[in-house]
């Protein structure tokens, strides 16, 4: 059983539990992770197919009575939001047994709270200082920051992987020409001093 129990809390302002991994995903195998949330707490799933087949995987979310929150067949990403209406173990699975041969990689992003003002007395009627709205300023624009190095670093890993298979598959293929190259050379030249073994022989028979 895997946790997904890794929590961040950057600044002391955020009280989010979140968890990034990146996991190997063989065929005809499933894999599940567990979190135990409290009443009332809502959380988010995001996954992406990086490698692997047709980048596709079956997911499904079931709550603490193994009601299903969400499912679905052969998606390469997908997003999730739920809030909870127990207190439990919620899981959250991914299945690859509808591939006999395909080996996936699996990227999760597991979120669960909220987060808090990043004022103290942010909810107050009164306006924000300068200070105070630059401050806030500068937290939504390091989230964007966070959210868009995730995305580049998936399409690196996407794009770097493909690359890599596509470089295998022409190499593979180079060699194979090479070696019909080869043949083919080698049965020319065969060919050809047959030709001129027949040509010796019939020359002799003459004379």
């Amino acid at each position: 059983m895997r946790s997904l129990g890794l929590c961040s809390l950057m600044l002391h302002v955020i009280v989010v539990c979140s968890t990034e991994l990146t996991f190997e995903l063989p065929d005809n195998d499933k894999q599940c992770f567990y979190e135990e949330l409290q009443n009332g707490v809502k959380f988010d799933i995001d996954f992406q197919v990086i490698a692997g087949g047709n980048y596709d995987v079956d997911c499904f979310v079931t709550d603490p009575v193994n009601n299903v929150l969400y499912q679905e067949r052969k998606k390469q990403y997908d997003s999730f939001s739920h809030t909870t209406t127990m207190k439990g173990t919620y899981k959250v699975c991914f299945s690859n047994e509808f591939s006999t041969f395909s080996h996936k990689t699996v990227y999760l992003d597991f979120r669960a709270g909220e987060e808090r003002p990043l004022l103290p007395d942010m909810n107050r009627d009164t306006a924000l200082t300068q200070m105070e709205s630059a401050c806030l300023s500068i937290h939504e624009i390091l989230k964007v920051v966070s959210d868009s190095q995730t995305w580049y670093r998936l399409r690196e890993a996407h794009d770097r992987i493909r690359a890599e298979d596509l470089h295998e598959r022409v190499s593979y293929w180079s060699i194979g020409e090479t070696m019909i190259l080869f043949t083919v050379s080698i049965g020319q030249v065969l060919i050809l001093r047959s030709f001129f073994s027949d040509k010796k022989g019939s020359v002799a028979a003459n004379t």
